[in-house]
């Protein structure tokens, strides 16, 4: 009798030790298969581009395109918040796998990091008071004091300005500001951001003359890191062509992409 309630608990213990490893397995086939996190600069303070909206969550067109290169290339965007000037420095150490804030293609910045393929056309536009009669064009900048942003290409096209002092401020609210208590006279930023600031503000500032200096924005992405440039081309061009691209841009701007995006180079 002895030996038969030994042999039904061996056999209950093996039971119960079986049903465990079973449940454990279940568990681990259940947990979702964890992604590869990219950690991606940008300036969250740049709309339409990188924001936080009225809950404090990060968003923006550059947010959710990102999101979704890492969607259909299998990776997951981490963003770090961090000044403009600064996201080149820290994608050239590899602090950063990659950085999205508004980045105009220019041959001096491809010297030191590289691009992606295009994903948006600007250009850099003149903000003012509305009540300025005196600025009508970038002529009317010469011997001026121009407010723009550090590291931008609006602070080289105001540095550009014959007789100009340039201000420079961190971010584009400051520098707005700076134009509204008339300590500058105008402000040289990327057109689209200009126009986003104008419409919380309506009736304060305007534009003037012609948008100048056509640009194209890229992802940038450090010169040792290839895989990481091809994976966002590759996810790129997957969203373009399965039309999800033009979702998100016509969610953002209500218009469509410009033809040659995102698949070819800036003309």
């Amino acid at each position: 009798m002895r030996r038969f309630w030994k042999v039904l608990l061996v056999v209950m213990l093996v039971g119960l030790v079986a049903l465990l490893i079973a449940g454990c397995s279940q568990k681990q086939a259940a947990q979702p298969q964890q992604l590869p996190q990219y950690k991606v600069a940008s300036e969250i303070d740049y709309p339409p581009f990188e924001f936080r909206d009225t809950s404090g969550v990060v968003t923006g067109y550059d947010i959710d395109l990102m999101n979704a290169i890492g969607k259909v290339e299998g990776f997951q965007p981490v963003f770090q918040d961090m000044n403009f000037d600064g996201i080149i420095a820290a994608v050239q150490a590899n602090s950063v796998d990659a950085g999205i804030s508004a980045f105009s293609i220019t041959a001096d910045r491809q010297k030191t990091i590289d691009f992606s393929i295009p994903y948006y056309k600007s250009g850099l536009s003149i903000c003012v008071l509305t009540n300025n009669t005196t600025i009508q064009s970038i002529d009317d900048l010469k011997g001026k004091r121009i407010a723009a942003q550090n590291g931008t290409t609006g602070y080289d096209r105001a540095k550009a300005v014959p007789g100009s002092t340039v201000v420079p401020f961190d971010h584009v609210p400051e520098a707005l500001m700076d134009v509204k208590n008339g300590d500058t006279v105008a402000l040289i930023n990327d057109l689209p951001v200009n126009l986003y600031y104008m419409s919380k503000d309506p009736g304060t500032f305007k534009l003037v003359g012609n948008t100048l200096d056509s640009e194209y924005y890229g992802i940038v992405v450090g010169k040792n890191r290839p895989q990481v440039l091809q994976q966002i081309n590759d996810g790129l061009n997957k969203l373009k062509a399965s039309g999800e691209f033009t979702t998100i841009y016509k969610k953002w701007f209500g218009v469509d992409p410009e033809p040659y995006l995102p698949g070819q180079a800036a003309q």
